[in-house]
């Protein structure tokens, strides 16, 4: 059998083995998520976000456990800060997470972001689909937590859940960062600190000056203490109550198509650099590169010259 075909039938060898093809890129990659495509599409696909220290990993860890008390399977795709001397994944949610160590119901994988802003790595979306493809119910996407640049999650996502924290500063910063747009539900974490309330009234006053969302949905704005599990099931509720309305109402296609189109922009961008780095190969790459850096060419030029040549 083909790895494609072992990460369909469930084993989880193949698929922790697939996730390091797509994280490495290339053909190969291509060549996998192409096979496993038609098997996709099934998962509820959840992204969880916040500032960090929110506390977005012991949420993950306690609503993925109340999920399996549903019996239903979770994968769970941790999007850690890159080492700045190795380039890999920190690995801070593996060490929060070992209480799912010996759960075959439960995959979690650590992936680094290598610099990328959005919260996301570049092979978040291909990972994805392969939990989806291996038959995961719920996939969940936990981002970096880089504040306002925090945002991409909510292209890649069914259900995107943001945290927020009293005490963590001005909640002004949550309009400037996008956070209110991409918000379907949100979560106060750490609930028992003071000013837990005034968190909340704060970010139900905005959504109420924001405008009103055209599928009827209105954030809700939860209270929770996930270290000590309190809140969560109400967390776990409003995701599939969320997931619900999105099938009803029509927006959940919406949300499926443009997350085709994200997902098509990036597979060109990435065909393109690759073919236009085969087609200057060696020499005249790097010609052109120290054309750049001494300005006698700008860099849009020169792409136009790559281009030109296909």
């Amino acid at each position: 059998m083909s790895l494609a075909d072992d990460l369909v039938a469930g084993n989880r060898r193949a698929l922790a083995r697939a996730i390091t093809l797509v994280e490495t890129g290339g053909a190969p990659a291509r060549e996998l998520v192409r096979a496993v495509y038609p098997h996709t599409g099934h998962a509820h696909v959840v992204g969880v976000t916040g500032a960090p220290g929110a506390g977005k990993s012991t949420l993950v860890s306690a609503m993925a456990a109340e999920w399996r008390e549903r019996n239903r399977t979770v994968g769970i795709i941790a999007v850690d800060p890159s080492s700045p001397f190795s380039g890999g994944a920190v690995l801070g949610d593996r060490i929060r997470m070992q209480s799912h160590g010996g759960d075959a119901g439960v995959f979690i994988r650590s992936m680094a972001s290598r610099g990328r802003l959005g919260g996301i790595a570049r092979a978040t979306g291909d990972a994805t689909l392969l939990l989806d493809a291996a038959g995961f119910a719920v996939v969940i996407v936990e981002t970096v937590g880089t504040g306002q640049a925090d945002v991409d999650v909510a292209s890649a996502a069914d259900t995107t859940v943001v945290l927020d924290v009293p005490g963590m500063g001005d909640d002004v910063q949550a309009i400037k960062a996008g956070i209110l747009e991409v918000a379907d539900i949100f979560v106060v974490n750490k609930a028992d600190r003071p000013g837990a309330e005034a968190a909340v009234k704060q970010l139900r006053a905005m959504l109420q000056l924001g405008e009103k969302p055209v599928d009827g949905w209105t954030p809700p704005v939860l209270q929770a203490v996930a270290m000590r599990a309190e809140g969560v099931v109400a967390a776990v509720d409003a995701v599939e109550r969320h997931y619900r309305h999105g099938r009803d109402t029509g927006s959940h296609t919406k949300r499926h198509h443009a997350r085709a189109a994200a997902e098509l922009r990036e597979a060109l961008q990435e065909l393109a650099l690759e073919h236009a780095r085969e087609q200057a190969a060696g020499a005249m790459w790097e010609a052109l590169v120290g054309r750049i850096a001494e300005r006698t060419l700008d860099p849009y030029s020169a792409a136009a010259e790559l281009l030109s040549r296909q």
